[in-house]
């Protein structure tokens, strides 16, 4: 089966790094600004009809730390740089599914699809190894470097994980590849500790 994938432009690079920074500054806070328990409009401000957004009583982590929050916006826009946008979100989304970041997997599957992924391979990313047909040799080892820099407290980062990766990337492009599983992970924390919900990015 031929696989699916999408060629990297430099319009598509800036539009989604331009996407993603704004989501950083507004989407990724906006949720911790909501007011009281209300319905707004017919969906809640989460695109799903009827859907109530419960108050948020935790920290609004960009202005409670904003030199913080700024330096991470720097690292994740440093660590996308030349790679592959289907790429970028591919990692972005299996991360968000190994750390249950409900609101970061909201986002990033949007963004993929805004893109122009299918929704056949996001469909299965979660199930990648099952389905190896739907991504190329290098996604691949993408996904299972992401998979175990994730979990590594488990086993930590197997040599031959480590050694696939390094056969699909340079030594530059694979250490932009561990950078930005490093921020999506950092990302998930952020969302997950001040309970970012789902739905409420608001660049839609």
């Amino acid at each position: 089966m031929t696989t699916n994938t999408m060629h990297t432009t430099t319009a598509t690079d800036a539009a989604h790094n331009a996407a993603h920074n704004a989501a950083r500054n507004t989407a990724h806070d906006a949720a911790h600004n909501a007011g009281p328990a209300e319905t707004a409009g017919a969906t809640g401000g989460t695109g799903v009809p009827g859907a109530v957004v419960a108050e948020n009583t935790r920290l609004d982590f960009e202005k409670s730390a904003p030199k913080v929050f700024r330096a991470l916006i720097g690292f994740d826009a440093a660590a996308r740089e030349g790679l592959d946008p289907a790429l970028v979100e591919l990692i972005q989304i299996r991360a968000s599914h190994l750390n249950h970041c409900a609101y970061c997997l909201h986002m990033h599957t949007n963004d993929a699809r805004k893109a122009g992924e299918s929704e056949d391979r996001l469909h299965m990313v979660a199930v990648w190894r099952e389905a190896r047909h739907f991504f190329t040799p290098r996604e691949q080892a993408a996904l299972a470097l992401t998979e175990a820099v994730t979990r590594v407290a488990d086993a930590g980062v197997p040599d031959d994980v480590y050694a696939q990766a390094a056969a699909h990337f340079d030594e530059h492009e694979l250490a932009h590849v561990l950078a930005l599983i490093l921020t999506i992970n950092t990302w998930n924390r952020v969302a997950l500790s001040t309970a970012k919900v789902a739905g409420t990015d608001e660049r839609r």
